[in-house]
Parts: C-alpha cells; structure tokens; sequence
C-alpha cells in the first residue's frame, strides 16, 4: 500500500514538473553529451579486420581510465607501437593456435578484450607486472612501447606473457589436476617467490621464480615456457639445474602439463611449442 501510495504521489508531482517544463518559455538545452560514432582510422579497421571480425577480441589502445588501476603511473601506448605489437601476437598467439587446435580454437576459448599499456606497470616490491587475465574475458599487456619485432628475446618476453595470461583462461575453462601438480613440490609456493632469483628457483623444482607463487602460476608458467622455447632452449635450461631431484620434480611438472593439453584440447603441446618457433622466426626475421 505504501509502495502504491509513494507512486501516485510521485506520478502527480512529474505531472505538475512537466506541465510546468511545457510552460516555461526557456528553450531546452541540447546535451553536453558527445553521441556521435567516432570515425574509424586506418588503425581501427585494421584491427576490426584481424582481431574483432575473425576472433570477436575488442583491442583497446586509447586511454581508458575505467580498465586499469588509477594508483599505478600507466599511460597509453604509442599509435606507432600498437600495430607492430599486436602482428606479434597475430602471428605467434592466435596464428599458431589456429594452426594446431584448429580454426576455431580461439575463436571459442578467448578474451574478449585485449587492453594495451603503453609503460611499465611497477610494483612497490621491487617487480613489475607484464600482464593480467582478468576473469577470463580480458587480457591486459604492458611495456607495448617497449617491443623491438625483429629482436627475439623482446619478442619472446612479450608473447611470454600474453601465453601465460592465455593459460590462464584455457584453466579457467577446463581445470587442470591440481592435486597432480600439487604433490610435485608441495613444500617449495611462497608469497616470497621474489626474494630468490630463478636460478635459486630452478634448484627447487621451479621453471621460474614466479612459479614459485601458487600452483596456478607454477602451471602457467611452465606452459608458457614450454610453448615459448625451442626444444633445445627449453633443455639448457634443465642441463642448467644441478640438483637432480629438481630436474626430475620440473619433468614430472611437464607431464602434467602435456597431458593436460592432449587430454582437455587435443593439442600436442610439442607441436605447439614448434608452430611458435615457426612463427617466432618469420616476425623477428
């Protein structure tokens, strides 16, 4: 009854609101609010022809205050470093998934966004973001200005970190056996993973210090490698760890891994790691 009450009394005072707008002689005000479409550049349709049309992945690289963290100093990549970076990605990310998960691969188990940032995204531990996965739906990359395309080891970290990011969602769409990994080096996840350098981490079973974070990170990190060197990269880095045991507590993290992708996608990880190299060469070259 109250609720009844309060909208009649609500319907009659717009009434007599409007009817006093009606009579009033001043003329309405247009709105202050900008509706026009902005026109597209060439840029625009480029990346509506790559990334919006083929995969339904939205690139934002204008400034955005409502997709990133207002406290850290973050700033709008360059317009001549968005194209160059985002045909890295094209080429070594979506292309090579294409390739051997399929057509549709990506097109199914994807962002849906991908935000560019122009600098580096620092930490107040000393360590620097590269980039974040957020909720599956969008992937946020850092230091855009920085990649140099035919340099291979800027290439490598950047990609680095949209392969993690991407590890990230294909886990959030089909888990991975977590106890499996758990039971590996169950003793060795630290929030202080950034107080030893990946060598220290190397010798405890950790691909990288940041794997050393939590169990999601550890995965993820050693996917991302894995994917992201040559067979005989990805080896150095083993024949570079002196204690055994760790070496054997990395391959056993690999196993996990690989039968994670063979079993959940249907994706030779191997193959994967190949077609990356593949394309690695033809952007860098």
């Amino acid at each position: 009854m109250k609720k009844l009450n309060l909208y009649k009394k609500v319907v009659v005072l717009s009434s007599v609101l409007f009817l006093g707008a009606c009579a009033s002689e001043d003329p309405l005000k247009e709105s202050i609010l900008d509706v026009s479409i902005p026109t597209k550049t060439t840029l625009d349709n480029w990346i509506d022809t790559n990334y919006l049309n083929p995969y339904n992945i939205n690139v934002q690289y204008k400034w955005n205050q409502n997709v990133v963290d207002n406290n850290r100093f973050l700033f709008p990549p360059l317009q001549s470093k968005v194209q160059p970076a985002l045909e890295i990605v094209q080429k070594i990310w979506l292309d090579s998934y294409s390739t051997v998960g399929g057509a549709d691969f990506v097109k199914k188990i994807s962002p849906r966004e991908i935000v560019l940032v122009g600098g580096l995204n620092l930490n107040t531990t000393g360590t620097r973001t590269l980039g974040l996965a957020e909720a599956g739906l969008r992937i946020t990359l850092f230091e855009t200005d920085y990649v140099v395309k035919n340099n291979r080891e800027s290439v490598k970290m950047f990609v680095h970190t949209i392969q993690h990011e991407y590890i990230h969602i294909l886990n959030q769409t089909k888990p991975f056996d977590e106890k499996a990994l758990a039971k590996i080096t169950p003793t060795g996840y630290t929030a202080n993973w950034d107080a030893t350098s990946t060598a220290v981490a190397n010798e405890e079973g950790f691909i990288t210090d940041y794997a050393r974070s939590n169990i999601n990170e550890d995965f993820a990190e050693m996917a991302s490698t894995i994917i992201g060197n040559t067979e005989d990269e990805y080896n150095a880095i083993l024949d570079g760890i002196t204690d055994p045991v760790a070496v054997a507590n990395i391959k056993a993290k690999e196993a996990v891994i690989v039968k994670y992708f063979k079993d959940t996608f249907s994706i030779n990880i191997y193959d994967l790691r190949d077609e990356v190299e593949k394309n690695t060469i033809a952007v860098t070259n």
